[in-house]
């Protein structure tokens, strides 16, 4: 297993996951991103061929109704058993659904690039993306009962899904 942190940037996150898939070439790139508001550990489905950020990335970019690849495919459906993975975080008592909807915002940027890339380069590999709640610690300040989950529950549910991965060899 190989760790990347990856910077909440429009264009340069597709980069620098994709130097590490040239540099490590990974069986998976499993990418993790936060999804303030949801209740839940959420495994995406599909990304879309748009840009459309609500709030300029960590930059200041902000793209709005850009494609990510233009001339490329509307659509990328997560390589990754996504209802395999959710069934696995559930059997350890931990929250999570299927999302048909990365966002467009940069986690789903990240997600169509890295299917782009791997689709493109013809690669022997799978990837996907899986979005966490905030931590407790991040909704001190937000409206009274805005969801969260404790680091060491997302930390069981990455960990179960990571093993539901491996030991799938086909979506």
């Amino acid at each position: 297993i190989v760790k990347l942190e990856v910077p909440t940037l429009f264009k340069a996150s597709i980069k620098i996951v994709t130097r590490a898939i040239d540099d490590d070439q990974p069986e998976v790139c499993l990418s993790i991103g936060q999804a303030g508001g949801r209740c839940d550990i959420t495994v995406e489905r599909v990304a879309i061929n748009v840009d459309d950020g609500r709030i300029p990335d960590n930059a200041g970019c902000q793209p709005l109704d850009e494609p990510i690849h233009p001339g490329g495919p509307a659509a990328y459906f997560a390589t990754l058993p996504v209802k395999a993975v959710v069934e696995g975080i559930r059997r350890q008592g931990i929250p999570a659904s299927v999302s048909n909807s990365a966002g467009t915002y940069v986690c789903n940027h990240l997600m169509y690039g890295v299917l782009d890339y791997i689709s493109q380069n013809n690669l022997p590999m799978r990837a996907g993306f899986i979005h966490i709640p905030f931590l407790p610690q991040q909704v001190v300040d937000k409206p009274s009962g805005t969801p969260s989950m404790d680091l060491a529950t997302v930390t069981r549910a990455l960990e179960a899904a990571v093993r539901v991965i491996a030991s799938a060899r086909q979506v």
